[in-house]
């Protein structure tokens, strides 16, 4: 199966969206218990940390935590938005900056201005899309962020999306309710694959098109620890209740360069790993033996792998027993959890 498909299907009754790419299973997004990222809150204030600036808060669905918050007192109610997955035990992790986001357009209420993705280059494109962004917006003093998924875009598809932002912020910050309440749901599954996966692909809606097209066999993989990589080396996955190990092999190839490849495999490889099982944290990967002069092809191969990938990562460094240290942004539940 060459080309991008985006399956929209179900497992064990949980809706769920998959990618594949030429083939292999590339990202999978499945509903889960937990509060989803995106969730806006009016939530309480609860009791400080001292030492750490932070707030606990009261919300409907637990107690989250607020980072450096300064002026806030016990009992004040306020805006928040859910930004990642809580670990177990922990409170949920919440900002008071709110992001609308959707396939075209990101609403940002306490930044105002017009803004036009990066990645696109072309003058009279950008000249284009920021005609469109004065229309839609007119004297609204929201900040909105025009995405790249709006480049060569028909602009009334783009303008629609600017103003059904426009209006779920307006709902959410003119609200006159009081106590902790849920005012915006996190996207499901099934919207994030519309609003995330931009580019051009087939779309697979029928019943069963996780079994017809490959996705369960390739989650069989995908739920134990070992990650198989191009040229027969392999990666063991496992995660503690500290970090996430990741133990490189060379599998059956003993040659002198074997270390060097599967190292390289694994740089390429290990954010896809990663995603698909929804692991983040604290990540120490303990490479196959390799000379200290091929550690900074491997730092740039692996740090251009993240470069496309969801979660936000930092490439820590080497320790002192040659080990190399990343930190990943925890932007899902564990796949095995989800599935248990």
């Amino acid at each position: 199966m060459k080309g991008r498909t985006i399956i929209l299907d179900h497992i064990d009754g949980r809706e769920a969206a998959a990618l594949m790419v030429d083939g292999q299973l590339e990202d999978l997004l499945i509903d889960s218990d937990a509060p989803t990222p995106g969730t806006v809150y009016r939530a309480r204030a609860d009791r400080p940390v001292k030492g750490q600036g932070g707030m606990f808060l009261t919300t409907p669905d637990g107690p989250a935590f607020l980072r450096q918050v300064k002026g806030l007192a016990p009992g004040q109610e306020l805006l928040v938005q859910l930004t990642g997955y809580a670990d177990a035990g922990k409170a949920l992790p919440v900002s008071q900056k709110l992001l609308f986001k959707s396939r075209y357009a990101i609403i940002t209420p306490e930044a105002p201005g017009l803004n036009i993705s990066r990645s696109i280059r072309d003058e009279d494109e950008r000249d284009r899309l920021l005609e469109i962004a004065h229309d839609a917006m007119g004297d609204i003093g929201y900040g909105l962020i025009l995405r790249s998924a709006c480049d060569g875009v028909d602009s009334a598809a783009i303008e629609e999306d600017i103003l059904a932002m426009v209006s779920l912020a307006s709902q959410v910050l003119e609200d006159a309710g009081s106590g902790p309440e849920v005012l915006a749901e996190g996207d499901t599954p099934h919207l994030l694959a519309w609003r995330d996966w931009t580019d051009p692909a087939d779309i697979e809606r029928d019943a069963g098109g996780f079994e017809r097209l490959g996705v369960l066999d390739a989650l069989e993989t995908v739920q134990g620890i070992r990650e198989p990589l191009s040229g027969g080396a392999f990666l063991f996955i496992e995660e503690t209740r500290a970090l996430v190990a990741v133990d490189v092999n060379t599998g059956a190839d003993t040659s002198l360069a074997a270390g060097v490849k599967a190292n390289m495999a694994c740089a390429k490889s290990l954010a896809r790993a990663l995603r698909l099982r929804g692991l983040g944290g604290q990540i120490v990967i303990d490479p196959a033996p390799m000379p200290k002069k091929d550690r900074r092809a491997f730092e740039t191969a692996l740090r251009a792998s993240f470069r496309s990938d969801s979660e936000d990562t930092v490439l820590v460094g080497w320790t002192t027993l040659g080990h190399f240290e990343l930190q990943r942004k925890r932007g899902r539940i564990p796949l095995k959890e989800v599935l248990a």
